[in-house]
């Protein structure tokens, strides 16, 4: 045999050994299911991944990021969470998946939605003006937070760490203000990225659901603070406690006391600040207590 014929062969023997063969989504009935409250900016999709034969891993890709899927041991389904930001612009988007069977083979399907426009109302407030324009001296304090906040918000846990669906963290009344475009003294500030319940000072809150606490600390604009992972990139976040009651690296299960109400960083009066992140998405906290994750 030729060195030519033999390279070409051992190159072929190479490549059935190694290369996974490319199958169709539809070969392995590879389907997507998605659950949602509504399609606008600031909601929250569940997703699910299922097919006709066993798979062993998989991933979205949606709006440029990739979201690995968690394999839910009671039905098989992988299963991701999507956040449509409350900056997202309306149009057609594309929610792409590929998995990989247990037989080594690859496969893939796609589904469209439709993101329709949402008017958010306008909110004026008058708060201490060291809140609207910070003084030069807590800069640099705040471009920390703001980066830490950042680096806390880009983890991403393989793993779904919540129990059940999301609850009210506190009682209260639950203001459906997410999304309000705010002026504070007149300026204008960025959105409103969560909800505010009105409860008395030091009414407990509790943990929206299980998780671990990433950060418990004072910080400037939301004074102190929580903010527990629930796993695949979604936060809960909850902001101007009177008093903390957890500490990072702390984990939590639903309805554990984390924090009491308060009134510290920029506020008019006692109550909770809460908001979740899905990879850094801004979303409304009550589009994702709508889904039935039980």
């Amino acid at each position: 045999m030729s060195k030519l014929r033999l390279s070409v062969g051992i190159s072929v023997l190479f490549s059935l050994l190694v290369s996974p063969r490319a199958a169709p989504g539809q070969e392995a009935g590879l389907s997507i299911e998605l659950a949602y409250r509504a399609l606008h900016p600031g909601e929250v999709i569940q997703a699910k991944l299922s097919a006709s034969i066993p798979l062993s891993q998989a991933h979205l890709r949606f709006s440029g990021d990739k979201y690995v899927c968690w394999r839910d041991g009671r039905t098989g389904a992988f299963i991701a969470y999507i956040g449509l930001d409350l900056g997202l612009k309306p149009g057609s988007y594309s929610v792409e998946a590929a998995a990989l069977t247990e037989e080594g083979n690859l496969c893939s399907a796609q589904r469209e939605i439709h993101i329709l426009p949402k008017e958010f109302p306008v909110k004026r407030l008058r708060v201490e003006e060291k809140y609207v324009t910070p003084p030069p001296e807590v800069m640099e304090r705040i471009r920390t937070e703001s980066a830490l906040l950042g680096s806390v918000f880009s983890i991403y846990t393989e793993e779904w760490l919540g129990e059940g669906s999301f609850v009210l963290p506190t009682e209260g009344e639950a203001a459906p203000n997410f999304g309000e475009r705010r002026y504070f003294n007149d300026q204008p500030r960025s959105p409103h990225s969560g909800i505010d319940v009105s409860s008395p000072m030091g009414t407990p809150v509790r943990a929206s659901n299980s998780g671990r606490v990433v950060l418990a600390a004072e910080l400037y604009f939301a004074g102190n603070t929580v903010v527990v992972d629930h796993g695949l990139g979604v936060f809960s976040f909850y902001g101007h406690f009177s008093k903390l009651r957890t500490v990072r690296g702390a984990r939590v299960r639903k309805g554990d006391v984390i924090g009491e109400v308060g009134s510290t960083g920029r506020v008019t009066g006692p109550h909770l600040h809460w908001s979740v992140r899905i990879r850094g998405s801004r979303v409304d906290p009550l589009s994702l207590m709508s889904l039935v994750l039980d």
